[in-house]
């Protein structure tokens, strides 16, 4: 066992040529090599798969084998599908070896040791998804929403989760995949494509299938499969979302005030985090008898202006009747924790419960 997990130790590696500039001295001999590698990597798989020691041992081994991202035991049945994709990416492969690649992929499954055919619809389809990802982004919509693109990613995000949900089982494994996605996205893009995906689970489960709205058995347990599922991937974006307060801080100030009033209306989590949140940039106001408002107590923090504080209360007060009553519930608190005075410009919860 020592020697495989040796072996597993050299994926890493073997995944982080084959980005690399070196696969420009390949010659169809390394590339089959490398190949092997990878099926052989795929056998793992299929042998341990059924052994949890022996795959916690392998996804322990892999973890330990950084800074490639992303790697878990489910990561070996991808190899060949993951090595396939990054070396026909890669625009330095020698012509030969990209021509051996392709004979590879393109091999009958009867014709001698190749990747699965489900493997190369899966190269396929990513391939093709990474490409429409690639297109030029369209201006900012005018209404709150995601825009097609966004859409996209973040259904190929909750394809990736379910996927995980299907091998690794338990929450804490599926939440590691998910962080390792999101870090590896520009900070502004992975939150807008987290909100997109909370956006389209919020659609209900089946929403990308067609159907009549008649149901035996068991397309109706397919369809309670399908929610559990849903509720689940839900469960993972917040727990990415609220684990870090700072991280949660820029995703609010990112977003839209309107789309984020939308999401707070329909996960509760998400609206008490926003409101504890807005009510700690609220108290860092301070009042300017001078200029007649309030102003920030420090200028080089993110806290927002009065404007916008306003504004963001305003949009959860218009959302919905529910959020409306807890919004003004929690600031009549605050404004009875401040003293309940009902005169302007002594406490900023009485002034917002004037203006909202």
């Amino acid at each position: 066992m020592d020697v495989v997990l040796g072996q597993v130790e050299q994926l890493p590696a073997l995944l982080a040529v084959s980005r690399s500039a070196l696969v420009r001295n390949w010659d169809s001999l390394t590339l089959d090599r490398a190949l092997e590698w990878a099926r052989y990597f795929q056998h793992l798989y299929d042998r341990f798969r059924a052994r949890p020691k022996l795959r916690e041992a392998l996804g322990r081994r892999l973890r330990w084998s950084q800074p490639y991202p992303l790697l878990a035991f489910p990561t070996l049945d991808r190899c060949p599908q993951l090595l396939g994709l990054a070396l026909l990416e890669n625009r330095v492969l020698p012509h030969a070896a990209c021509r051996r690649l392709l004979r590879s992929l393109l091999q009958s499954p009867g014709a001698g040791p190749g990747p699965d055919p489900r493997g190369l619809e899966l190269l396929a389809r990513r391939k093709a998804a990474a490409c429409l990802l690639a297109l030029p982004r369209r201006p900012p919509r005018r209404r709150p929403g995601p825009e097609v693109q966004l859409q996209a990613e973040a259904q190929l995000l909750l394809t990736r989760l379910r996927e995980e949900g299907q091998e690794v089982g338990e929450a804490a494994g599926q939440l590691r995949c998910l962080c390792g996605v999101l870090e590896q996205l520009p900070q502004p893009r992975a939150f807008e494509i987290v909100a997109a995906a909370l956006d389209l689970l919020k659609q209900g489960p089946g929403t990308d299938q067609a159907g009549d709205g008649d149901r035996d058995g068991s397309s109706l347990d397919g369809y309670q499969a399908s929610a559990a599922g849903d509720e689940c991937s839900a469960g993972l974006l917040l727990s990415w979302l609220l684990g870090n307060q700072e991280r949660f801080s820029a995703f609010c100030l990112c977003l839209p005030c309107s789309y984020l009033a939308f999401l707070a209306g329909n996960y509760s989590q998400l609206s008490r985090s926003y409101l504890d949140l807005l009510t700690g940039w609220g108290s860092h106001l301070l009042y300017d008898p001078l200029q007649g408002r309030w102003v920030k107590s420090c200028l080089d923090k993110a806290e927002l202006s009065w404007e916008e504080l306003k504004k963001r209360f305003s949009c959860l007060c218009q959302e919905s009747s529910l959020l409306k009553e807890q919004t003004q519930a929690a600031l009549e608190l605050l404004r009875t924790q401040d003293g309940g005075f009902k005169v302007h410009g002594l406490s900023v919860w009485t002034d917002l419960l004037m203006e909202v």
